[in-house]
């Protein structure tokens, strides 16, 4: 996907720029998750409704990210990016005019670009970052998803401190929209350089090839797994603390930041874990983590509990996507086909979490259709021993692998 052998001091400056790429992108998904009680507010909706209108940006994500691999194989990591990352912006400014005027169809097809566009960038930044990990031998990953953890944590407190202070959600979603296109079109510049991929090279590397592929699809139910454990959090959390609970918009904005503030620690400090205890028993230990998160934000009790809560639910779900990520990239020649067939399987959780949570919450209240994570933790945690590294042979053998 790239030149053979690029020096340490761009492979350092490309470690960054996915840094800053992957943490971009965790502000700008964030910036609005966390105000999704005022973007419900706005557009006059009911919780069955939100869960409706958030099947806009999975569905799109879901139908875009199978063309993201070959994409990505194609044209390489650096204008997949770029390209994912202006649809957001778009979309974006399509939320926020959606929100300004009370409009639930421009809201959703901002929701759409959002969702295309965010499948693109996506699959490039973790290919770009796969090959990074690999090139410099060590377990970067994780860390890259704390960046988009770190993203979030402070799309959380701005949204926070706006909720407190009284600022519009679309004028929030409208700054980030302008922060984003600025930063990414500084930051793609510092990507590895791409090297077309050959006709006999895609030809081993075909996505109908990958969805063949028994540990490939699986590494897809770890995704689905774990991805729906984060993406309920994600986009319920704050409203299962404000409804569930009778809390402010901003106690549930706080909620939500300590979830993210969770997620992003355990992937700071996750490499060293994986590269002691290899892939799958972290990934069984964190489904455990997840468990009793769930299960104490739900309870019922109290605020403090759902706290407690939300901080093991965000140490829970923090590694599944990464890992998988890692695993699905095990061989550089086929990893953007993989990634994007694997994480196909894994925006599925995004496609139908929002909306089976969405019309439970309706019937049952929030905190009891939370519940449903429970099937989502238990698929993770019975294929995790998918995520087990290949074996590094043929033209793999001749770059480092930085997973154990």
């Amino acid at each position: 996907m790239t030149d053979a052998a690029p020096d340490r001091t761009r492979l350092e400056a490309a470690k960054v720029a996915v840094g800053i790429t992957f943490a971009t992108n965790g502000l700008a998904y964030a910036g609005w998750l966390a105000r999704a009680p005022a973007v419900r507010e706005d557009l006059g909706l009911s919780s069955a409704g939100l869960g409706l209108l958030l099947l806009c940006i999975s569905g799109a994500a879901i139908a875009a990210i199978p063309l993201a691999g070959p994409l990505v194989q194609r044209f390489g990591p650096s204008r997949a990016v770029l390209l994912g990352s202006m649809s957001v912006v778009l979309g974006l400014l399509g939320m926020a005019g959606g929100t300004l005027i009370g409009s639930v169809p421009l809201a959703g097809v901002g929701l759409m670009l959002l969702g295309i566009g965010n499948s693109t960038w996506d699959v490039a930044m973790n290919v770009e970052g796969a090959d990074v990990e690999r090139r410099l031998g060590r377990t970067l990953m994780p860390r890259f998803h704390a960046g988009f953890s770190l993203g979030t944590v402070l799309g959380a407190g701005v949204s926070a401190a706006a909720a407190a202070t009284g600022v519009a959600v679309s004028t929030q979603l409208f700054l980030t929209a302008v922060l984003s296109a600025i930063v990414m079109i500084l930051t793609v510049r510092r990507f590895l350089p791409h090297t077309p991929t050959t006709a006999e090279q895609r030809s081993v590397g075909r996505v109908r090839d990958a969805w063949r592929e028994p540990r490939t699809l699986l590494i897809g139910v770890i995704m689905l797994g774990f991805g729906f454990t984060e993406g309920a959090a994600n986009d319920w959390l704050a409203i299962g603390l404000v409804d569930g609970y009778q809390a402010t918009e901003t106690v549930g904005a706080i909620g939500f930041g300590f979830f993210v503030t969770a997620m992003t620690l355990t992937r700071l400090f996750g490499g060293p874990a994986i590269e002691r205890w290899g892939r799958v028993t972290v990934l069984r230990g964190t489904a455990v983590s997840a468990l009793l998160g769930l299960l104490l934000a739900v309870s019922g009790i109290g605020v403090p509990l759902v706290l407690v809560g939300a901080l093991l639910w965000g140490a829970g779900a923090s590694l599944g996507f990464p890992i998988g990520m890692s695993a699905a990239a095990d061989d550089p020649l086929r990893a953007a086909i993989r990634v994007s067939v694997a994480g196909s399987i894994g925006y599925a959780a995004f496609l139908a979490g929002p909306p089976l949570i969405g019309v439970l919450a309706q019937h049952f209240g929030v905190l009891r259709a939370l519940l449903v994570v429970l099937v989502a933790i238990g698929l993770g945690l019975a294929a995790s021993g998918a995520a087990r590294p290949l074996p590094r042979v043929g033209a793999a053998e001749a770059e480092p692998v930085a997973t154990p």
